[in-house]
């Protein structure tokens, strides 16, 4: 590998050819050849040795040159010298400085040559990897199409035209087989870098991957007219997608369907015969599930804002349909609203309301010392605990057939009287288990919200400050992709996550834990939402 003049142009030659190859820039090429060489001089002359060769961009012509750095205190007779050293060279010599000998043309041998060689290799595909991760990092959440090139351990290598994506195994709809060759369509899902470098992933699974190909069939989706709010997906079998339109002039369902079937066939020849349910988005979540559970009908819906989770009833011959093949159908739908859905037939749902009923009939009659008929027009009322019929305007219960004045005033002393014995022997429970006089006294508890706090090791009001406000509330932890339910101290009082953040930052602000003024600005926060609710609700027409 001796470089003389029969062959310095050649050097540029293979430069320019490799970098067209490989669509990178040829200066890049240059550069390894330049690193590789340096090296290749190094195993001749010694590892110790600074030595570094550099090619004329325009003749090819090859320098190779060792340099040693002037220091004050040399540690590497070979790459460093002192002041007094360099100065006997070059007069004009300063620290920190680098003093250059050139080095005559050699002969570098065949393992120096392969050396090189392998150095160049290593910072061309280097600089390819580099330049397809500038190229693709923009582009995640497109489609592009590609040529499998080879399989390995079950994931497909794609030729993406200016490098290599992957699609792994689990990003492949099932039952899908690829041979060498074959053209494929997929997402790209992410582009990062990992130990063997930059790296394209593509997925044929995702969500958006069904969006993007209607996004391509739709020009009306294209445009923007129509929108796909949602899309939940169980791939290779099933599919739900939620769409909305701009222009009321124009049906979402019917334009994604094409005519015949045309445009939604066309997503699903190419997703290996996923059915697609195409539903229209509404913005009032009752509605647009009882649209997602489809073709099942729905009797009624009951939903919980704060536990994001939704109550379905549906008529007996229905659960079935409604829940699905293996579940699927309210899994999808599940995915696609983003809630919790329970169902239940209509006559399960029967039950539990007279479970209730019996429930709360069997605690009036033993706390207001009344008949079977007494309580039940209670509950039947709507009337849920004692605190409602103690303190409810007079006037109301008085209202109700076969009640009259004095029956009301009767039922609300002996409520109060009820709930004063209950209230006793709850302080006297907690009490007993030690709770200090800070944590009764404290406003926004009440005796029985105490014995429960005492029941659980809470004993004094800083005990009750460091706690969370869903610990007192509860609410819902998601874990391994299900939502888990986590029981609050105080969630069977009907502590709402706000009024026990608000009972936790008051215990704080009395300890002085808190400026006061953290307080006034959650109040202020909460005033604003409620006006802003109070605003989007529709005004009753005079």
């Amino acid at each position: 590998m001796s470089v003389t003049s029969a062959n310095r142009l050649e050097l540029l030659q293979i430069a320019d050819a490799v970098a067209r190859e490989k669509m990178i820039d040829p200066s890049l090429v240059i550069e390894a050849m330049e690193d590789s060489l340096g090296k290749a001089a190094r195993s001749r002359y010694g590892a110790e040795y600074d030595i570094r060769a550099k090619i004329d961009r325009k003749s090819g012509e090859l320098f190779m040159t060792r340099y040693r750095h002037v220091v004050e205190e040399v540690e590497n007779h070979f790459t460093e010298l002192t002041l007094d050293d360099a100065r006997a060279i070059k007069p004009d010599a300063e620290l920190d400085d680098y003093l250059t000998d050139s080095l005559p043309p050699m002969d570098f041998g065949r393992i120096a040559a392969q050396s090189a060689k392998q150095v160049i290799m290593q910072k061309v595909r280097e600089a390819e990897r580099l330049r397809q991760f500038e190229e693709f990092k923009d582009r995640v959440g497109e489609i592009i199409n590609g040529i499998v090139k080879r399989t390995e351990y079950g994931n497909v290598i794609v030729d993406v035209g200016r490098g290599e994506a992957i699609l792994r195994r689990d990003q492949l709809i099932q039952r899908e087989a690829f041979r060498n060759g074959d053209r494929v369509r997929a997402l790209i899902r992410d582009v990062r870098h990992e130990v063997r470098g930059p790296q394209v992933f593509l997925s044929r699974t995702a969500p958006e991957f069904l969006a993007e190909l209607f996004k391509m069939e739709v020009p009306e989706i294209y445009d923007g007219v129509i929108e796909i709010k949602a899309v939940a997906r169980d791939p290779g079998s099933r599919a739900k997608m939620g769409v909305i339109s701009y222009d009321n002039s124009i049906d979402p369902v019917g334009a994604c369907v094409g005519m015949r079937g045309s445009r939604v066939q066309a997503v699903v020849g190419e997703l290996q015969g996923e059915k697609i349910d195409i539903i229209p988005w509404n913005q009032d979540p009752a509605t647009f599930l009882v649209n997602a559970l489809q073709p099942a009908e729905v009797s009624k819906v009951v939903f919980d804002d704060e536990s994001e989770r939704i109550e379905v009833v549906v008529p007996d011959e229905q659960l079935s349909l409604a829940i699905g093949r293996r579940g699927q159908n309210v899994r999808l739908a599940s995915q696609l609203t983003g809630f919790d859905i329970d169902i239940m037939t209509e006559a399960q749902e029967s039950e539990r309301r007279q479970a209730e009923f019996a429930e709360r009939t069997q605690l009036f009659m033993e706390s207001l010392n009344v008949d079977e008929m007494v309580a039940q027009l209670l509950v039947a009322e709507g009337f849920t605990t004692l605190e409602e019929v103690a303190y409810v305007d007079r006037d109301e219960l008085a209202s109700i057939d076969g009640f009259d004045e004095t029956t009301a005033e009767e039922l609300q002393a002996r409520a109060r009287e009820s709930l004063e014995e209950l209230n006793a022997r709850a302080l006297e429970r907690a009490r007993a288990l030690g709770v200090e006089e800070a944590l009764v006294a404290f406003e926004g508890l009440t005796p029985q919200m105490v014995q429960a706090l005492a029941e659980d090791g809470i004993l004094s009001l800083e005990e009750f400050a460091r706690c969370a406000d869903w610990e007192l509330a509860g609410g819902y932890t998601t874990v391994d992709g299900k939502r888990v339910k986590d029981t609050g101290l105080l969630e069977k009082f009907d502590v709402s996550l706000a009024e026990a953040q608000h009972l936790v930052m008051s215990a704080r602000v009395l300890l002085g834990w808190v400026d006061p003024s953290a307080l006034e600005v959650e109040a202020e926060g909460e005033g604003e939402e409620a006006d802003a609710d109070s605003a989007a609700e529709p005004r009753p027409e005079a």
